[in-house]
Order: structure tokens, then C-alpha cells, then sequence
């Protein structure tokens, strides 16, 4: 699948009020993926692969439709002192999804989204723990938090593959359906972490 195919090219304006305030985000490397800071020329991927209802109806703020707007105003809040710091998955070079934190009170709430041809290949689960190991290793995060909708158990499978532990079920605001839907809440601290990548360090040496 191309992503980009007959999308017209987006211009670029220099908003040097948001730039004063960037973050400089770190480029992280996985065995298949590159994990970035998105940029203006990522708006129309996004768009196609975010603008998927089978996309936006799994996460709780992405809108559908989803517009070029909505992306616009995204990369305009992201990767900016106290707010989200948010990656684009690369893979060969094309996006494929997003993944991010955002900082609260009661433990960064971690997210991540993939366009729909890249379901069930993995790419999910190696691009989380990467954004978790910059996290708990570079940001100095305690504890992290994340969700999935209990109708999506690929995703639930990604937390728990990834070392997240569930605390339960809430109800939470999904825009793209404009509703309210069930969500399996997870739990994942800088302790259990550490054992596990130290585990996984071990089994590697055997």
C-alpha cells in the first residue's frame, strides 16, 4: 500500500512562536522501526491512516471524520515544554501510527495508534516498549498508565505483552463515536520494569 499516493503537497509555515517552545525529541531505533518527532509533511499520512473509523472509535481523541485541521492543531500542541511528547512510527521510511505520553499526577498516560495495513504484524508491541524504555530510562518516569476499549483485545494484548498490568475497567469519551464506552485500564511502574528488562537481559546471555 502506498500511503502517500496523488496527496498534494503541504505547505510549510514557519510558526516561530511554537518553535521557541519545541522539545528536542530523540530519535529511537527498534530491530523494524524509527521512532521520530512528526513533522508538516507527515499530515497527509496521518490523515489517511487516523481518519480509518476502525482506527479512531479504538482511541479516545481522535475525531472522525478526521481532517488535515485536526492533524494541524496536533502537531501544533505536541512535543512542546510541559505538554505530550508524541513519536511517529516509521516503518521503511513510510508512517505507520503514532505513539506518545502524556504527563499527569497519577503516572504518564501512555498511547499509541497504527494505521489498519499494519495490524497484527507486531509493530505495535516493539514500538511501545521502546516509548516505555524511554520513559522509565530518559524521561525518569515512576509509573505509567494506559488503556484499551474491552472490544479490542489486540491491543489489550499489546499492554500486557509490554509488562502493564490491568487495574480495572472505567468508563471513558470516545469522540469518534461520540459516546462513552468501557475501557480496560493499565498499570505498569519502574520496578516491574526494571525485572523485566533485566530478565530479558538474562535470558539473552543463556
Amino acid at each position: 500500500m502506498t500511503l502517500a499516493t496523488e496527496v498534494p503537497s503541504p505547505v510549510f509555515t514557519p510558526v516561530l512562536a511554537r518553535e521557541a517552545t519545541a522539545r528536542r525529541i530523540p530519535v529511537l531505533k527498534t530491530e523494524r522501526l524509527v521512532l521520530h518527532a512528526s513533522c508538516q509533511r507527515d499530515v497527509p499520512v496521518i490523515v489517511q491512516l487516523a481518519g480509518d473509523r476502525r482506527v479512531a472509535e479504538n482511541t479516545a481523541r481522535i475525531p472522525h471524520p478526521y481532517t488535515a485541521a485536526d492533524t494541524e492543531g496536533l502537531l501544533a500542541s505536541i512535543n512542546q515544554k510541559g505538554s505530550e511528547t508524541v513519536f511517529a512510527i516509521e516503518l521503511d521510511g513510510a508512517l505507520i501510527g503514532m505513539s506518545g505520553l502524556d504527563p499527569r499526577t497519577d503516572g504518564a498516560e501512555l498511547g499509541y495508534w497504527l494505521g489498519v495495513p499494519f495490524w497484527g504484524r507486531g509493530y505495535a508491541t516493539e514500538a511501545v516498549r521502546a516509548v516505555i524504555d524511554y520513559a522509565f530510562g530518559d524521561l525518569g518516569h515512576e509509573v505509567l498508565q494506559s488503556g484499551a476499549r474491552v472490544s479490542n483485545p489486540a491491543s489489550r494484548r499489546v499492554l500486557e505483552k509490554c509488562g502493564f498490568q490491568w487495574t480495572g475497567v472505567r468508563l471513558c469519551r470516545i469522540r469518534a463515536i461520540n459516546s462513552a464506552a468501557p475501557i480496560d485500564r493499565f498499570r505498569l511502574d519502574r520496578r516491574l520494569w526494571a525485572s523485566l528488562k533485566a530478565w530479558a537481559q538474562a535470558r539473552q546471555v543463556a
